[in-house]
């Protein structure tokens, strides 16, 4: 999911991201928040420590601010996973989840940017032209992805 981020990213480039808005394909937090739904609260340790090595490979081959998702991806998997713990475990808590696992992401990843001085801070222009487009191709990939990945998980735990 990783490299397919970024393949989507490169081939559709034109596409997501038009001037002035830009979707952002986080296929990758996607695949973490759906691990972290269909495996037991167990390893949800796992999945947070390897949500911290992704976040730091992501860091690496994507962004320029080294250690932002090192600490937004396991933090959003931990707060997501803890959510849909108190939901029944059905399709619209997952999308439920999601929803808030990529705003919650893309508002830290803002924040930061700011912090360092890399966007412009204009709360607007980020919910119109970032947050909301991002969303929407987000969301519709995990409801294209759902089922597939839920039985990939269910034919594991036999």
């Amino acid at each position: 999911m990783f490299y397919l981020d970024g393949s989507i990213s490169q081939v559709f480039s034109s596409w997501l991201y038009a001037t002035p808005n830009s979707m952002v394909p986080y296929l990758t937090l996607m695949w973490l928040s759906m691990t972290a739904f269909f495996t037991s609260s167990l390893r949800s340790t796992h999945v947070i420590l390897w949500a911290a090595v992704i976040g730091f490979v992501f860091d690496l081959y994507y962004t320029g601010l080294l250690g932002v998702y090192v600490f937004v991806f396991p933090l959003v998997v931990y707060i997501g996973q803890s959510i849909y713990e108190l939901l029944p475990p059905n399709f619209f808590s997952g999308f439920l989840v999601f929803f808030i696992d990529i705003t919650l992401a893309i508002s830290l990843n803002f924040l930061a940017n700011i912090f360092v001085g890399q966007v412009d801070p204009s709360a607007t222009i980020f919910l119109v032209n970032a947050l909301a487009p991002t969303l929407a191709l987000n969301l519709f990939f995990f409801a294209i992805c759902y089922f597939p990945i839920e039985s990939l998980y269910a034919e594991h735990r036999r």
